[in-house]
């Protein structure tokens, strides 16, 4: 009878309207609780040079696919306002000479042309890209090893 309670059982409320020594706890009502947030500091000690390369690669070529569709939109664009047109025209008055015509612009800047020579860029520009993402996570590992890297502080809100 003088045992206390196991863990598994509760104690009985105090008999006779007295206030035991145990406070009992209650709920207060229209108490807000406040959310808590989690924090983690992490660091950034290394970069996979694999990883970087397979991401700029495919970033870089999404890029050169955005840039081919862009330059033939504006070449379609600027062609059907006439742009082309007027200065070529402008262009080929200016370098003309005595019975020779002067310089074609409209040749030369053909769609085929102009296709051609962004789909080059963007070409060289994924190579290169993708190098310079490549070498600079191995300049990152280099440096991360004498400072330790970056690091990053991440919050979850519950």
């Amino acid at each position: 009878p003088g045992a206390a309670p196991s863990a598994g059982q509760q104690q009985p409320p105090p008999q006779g309207g007295q206030q035991g020594t145990q406070g009992v706890r209650v709920p207060r009502t229209g108490a807000r609780t406040v959310p808590r947030i989690r924090k983690a500091r992490l660091r950034v000690a290394k970069a996979d040079p694999w990883s970087v390369m397979k991401v700029s690669f495919l970033l870089s070529i999404a890029l050169g696919i955005c840039t081919v569709i862009a330059v033939a939109m504006l070449w379609m664009v600027m062609d059907s306002m006439g742009v082309f047109t007027t200065i070529g025209e402008t262009i080929t008055e200016a370098t003309a000479a005595e019975g020779e015509s002067g310089f074609d612009l409209v040749g030369f800047l053909s769609l085929s042309r102009v296709m051609l020579f962004t789909s080059i860029i963007a070409l060289i520009d994924v190579v290169l890209a993708t190098a310079l993402a490549t070498l600079g996570a191995f300049l990152y590992n280099l440096s991360a090893g004498f400072v330790g890297g970056v690091e990053v502080t991440l919050a979850e809100d519950e």
